[in-house]
């Protein structure tokens, strides 16, 4: 299965990672690695994950409070959004009222 990081998504990471590297140096890495790997294992898992947002899965990040939403077009995994979940509710349902 092919995967595809919307830049939105690339955004939502690199915000992740600015936001642990400033509370210790190395941390940040740590996330960006732990995120690659849960991405990475889309290649095998797509589609087992809980659907949210009507059409979107929901991948719960194993280490860090943060969810990644995607899809399954044709054969491919396309990844809309890497979000923390320790925000608000309504913020997230609003990014994908408009999708």
């Amino acid at each position: 299965m092919k995967i595809k990081i919307l830049e939105s998504a690339l955004e939502d990471i690199r915000k992740g990672w600015y936001f642990y590297e400033s509370q210790k140096e190395g941390l940040g890495n740590y996330f960006m690695e732990n995120i690659i790997s849960d991405i990475d294992s889309l290649k095998i898992f797509a589609g087992i994950h809980e659907k949210v947002f009507s059409e979107y899965y929901r991948l719960l990040s194993r280490r860090f409070p943060f969810a990644i939403y995607y899809k399954i077009v044709k054969k491919s995994v396309i990844i809309y959004a890497v979000l923390d979940c320790r925000q608000n509710p309504e913020k997230t349902k609003k990014r994908f009222e408009n999708k």
